[in-house]
């Protein structure tokens, strides 16, 4: 058997914890035999929900962590103070080496903050940003940054880029991603002063497929594959994906059981309606990789169930076969 990657899952954070958390990381371990994972939190509980699945039990593992980091808690407080959390434990593993990867649902600022103090950045990297794929007409799309860098400098953007180009190409495949910024227009000389001073880094940077500008309207069409922006856009643009989402999808579904009619052809559409829907499922991506630190951490939802759960921790694999933060580490000191 060829080497195991260990994912460090965070049984208690989020909405849905341990219940879905736990039946999500099962499902990985059962579907691929090249995934182990160490469950930290309150022991009682996670072992509570493991007793439902069968799985192989040499690639599972309970270390107990017994307090829980609450969404609502100043993050920098809490990393400081709740030694014993799951987050904090757990983001320990990451950086002793014991664990691979650290996959959590939990609080987003402790993670953040927790990431960058105690997994610690790659040499040379100012501000790892989060970044998740976010379905397009094209298939999908890097979001870089949606939430780690509100207030981002354009040497952040330019890195942003290069991560965001390392990842599409050796994660999900796409060859040469064309990298976009961000901005109200798809003039060079629009913007807001960050946008125009980030503009000529990437336009210059040998590393990247820069294409321009992308504005908001743009990104589902998959008019670039990697978007950069500060956490502050990137968080709005997300914010707006999932709500609009959620409101089409209502609509839709009022509209067909509006008259039988309707509902006939409700009935008649809805094995291909699923299917297309399903393409513009978040879920289905599973979580944002916090980049450019050195060991993988994954954020997903507050209320992530176990399908976003499971493919979080199958993303690991090929982050670590194609040994993404050492591609990082190459390229992130070249001179803008």
């Amino acid at each position: 058997m060829s080497e195991l990657v260990n994912v460090c899952v965070d049984a208690m954070g989020g909405d849905n914890a341990p219940l879905e958390i736990v039946k999500g990381a099962i499902e990985a371990v059962n579907e691929s035999p090249k995934v182990a994972v160490t469950f930290v939190g309150q022991e009682s509980a996670i072992n509570a929900e493991l007793s439902k699945y069968e799985y192989d039990s040499s690639r599972v593992k309970v270390i107990n962590a017994e307090e829980i980091i609450d969404p609502n808690e100043p993050p920098v407080l809490a990393i400081r103070k709740k030694k014993d959390s799951s987050i904090v434990v757990g983001l320990n593993l990451v950086k002793d080496g014991e664990c691979d990867a650290f996959l959590s649902a939990g609080s987003s600022g402790a993670v953040l903050v927790g990431g960058q103090v105690i997994v610690g950045r790659i040499k040379g990297v100012e501000r790892p940003p989060l970044a998740p794929l976010i379905p397009t007409l094209k298939g999908m799309s890097l979001l870089i940054d949606c939430g780690a860098n509100v207030d981002a400098r354009a040497s952040h953007l330019y890195q942003f880029a290069k991560m965001g180009s390392i990842y599409m190409e050796n994660i999900i495949g796409v060859k040469n991603p064309r990298v976009a910024i961000v901005n109200i227009g798809a003039e060079e000389e629009k913007g807001n002063a960050l946008v125009k001073e980030t503009y000529p880094l990437l336009k210059a940077c040998p590393d990247i497929n820069f294409v321009g500008s992308i504005e908001a309207r743009d990104i589902p069409a998959g008019d670039a594959d990697v978007i950069v922006c500060e956490a502050f856009t990137g968080n709005v643009i997300l914010k707006m994906y999932e709500g609009v989402a959620d409101a089409l999808l209502k609509t839709v579904k009022k509209g067909l059981m509006s008259t039988l009619r309707s509902k006939i052809g409700g009935l008649l559409i809805k094995p291909a309606l699923k299917k297309t829907l399903k393409g513009f499922s978040l879920e289905d991506y599973g979580g944002a990789p916090l980049l450019g630190l050195n060991g993988l951490v994954i954020k997903t939802h507050g209320s992530s169930k176990a399908i976003e759960v499971k493919n979080s921790v199958l993303q690991v694999i090929t982050f670590k076969e194609q040994d993404i933060n050492g591609k990082i580490r190459a390229k992130i000191n070249e001179p803008a």
